[in-house]
């Protein structure tokens, strides 16, 4: 992979890391509500899906998909149902989950599994493997692209997290968080609409 492929790669890579979507959104959300180490769990497990995810797409789970465009609107409905309910249980959260509260973020396997259903997870491996896989150096640019993507994904989506940690005073005035939780709701639903078209 030349220099400039690779910077490119890592602009792509970060770009599609730090902005908001599901992930950033409910790693955001779970910052204030259950804190930064409670939140680690969640955040690793986005990096092993996503990770997973764009290693099957690489080896031609994303060429699959393209010849059963069903099986990939499948994909979507179960994904946005799925943030659907996510978003419910965000803004319905009234209280800062503390330790042995009901309330709980979400465990490893469960982010982990969420991005194979995550309508912008599946958006980001495909365009990143159909742009960046070298096919006279498959499996070795395959791997290049999911460590550039697991390097910067980590750092952008605990910078979401600790935002939300910080946050986390301020809202612990009950009315202040309820908004703060159906805003992240509605933001959650509405980062649906461009991966739902």
């Amino acid at each position: 992979m030349s220099p400039e492929i690779l910077l490119s790669l890592v602009l792509f890579a970060f770009t599609t890391s730090i902005t908001p979507g599901p992930n950033n959104m409910m790693l955001l959300a779970s910052g204030v509500n259950f804190g930064l180490r409670r939140t680690i769990p969640h955040m690793v497990g986005i990096e092993v899906g996503f990770g997973s995810l764009l290693i099957a797409c690489g080896f031609g789970l994303g060429a699959l998909l393209e010849a059963a465009p069903i099986v990939y609107t499948l994909l979507k409905i179960a994904g946005g149902l799925y943030l659907l309910y996510i978003a419910w249980s965000i803004g319905m959260s009234r209280s800062l989950g503390e330790g042995g509260e009901v309330g709980e973020p979400m465990r490893f396997w469960s982010a982990a599994a969420f991005q194979w259903v995550n309508p912008k997870a599946w958006v980001m491996a495909v365009s990143s493997m159909a742009a960046y896989a070298d096919p006279a150096h498959p499996v070795l640019s395959v791997f290049v692209v999911a460590f550039a993507f697991l390097l910067l994904a980590l750092p952008c989506q605990g910078g979401w997290t600790v935002f939300g940690a910080l946050l986390r005073d301020w809202l612990s005035e009950p009315v202040r968080l309820k908004w703060f939780n159906l805003t992240m709701a509605g933001l959650l639903v509405l980062s649906l609409w461009p991966m739902l078209r």
